[in-house]
């Protein structure tokens, strides 16, 4: 897990992998989070959340936060992160 992380999906995405890579239900990384489940759902699903609950989930998976200067995404990567959740969307009505 060495990728930059600029996006709220983008972390979900990751939390999920490394949960899943452990062999962890969401339950068991809340309850070692001292968290409810619902707060490993929204994180995975890159809602909104507490910085508290991200450290304590992240934590309880065995991760670490480390800042470093990257600025904003682009337009462009958020225009293409917007494109691919519409291309995903379409896919589910065919």
């Amino acid at each position: 897990m060495t990728d930059t992380i600029r996006l709220p999906d983008e972390l979900g995405q990751q939390l999920m992998a490394r949960r899943l890579a452990l062999g962890m239900s969401k339950s068991e990384v809340a309850q070692r989070a001292g968290k409810v489940r619902e707060v490993v759902y929204r994180l995975e699903a890159g809602e909104d959340s507490t910085v508290s609950s991200l450290l304590a989930v992240a934590a309880a998976l065995g991760l670490g936060l480390r800042l470093e200067p990257v600025g904003l995404p682009s337009a462009a990567e958020v225009a293409r992160r917007f494109r691919m959740d519409d291309d995903e969307g379409d896919d589910h009505g065919a």
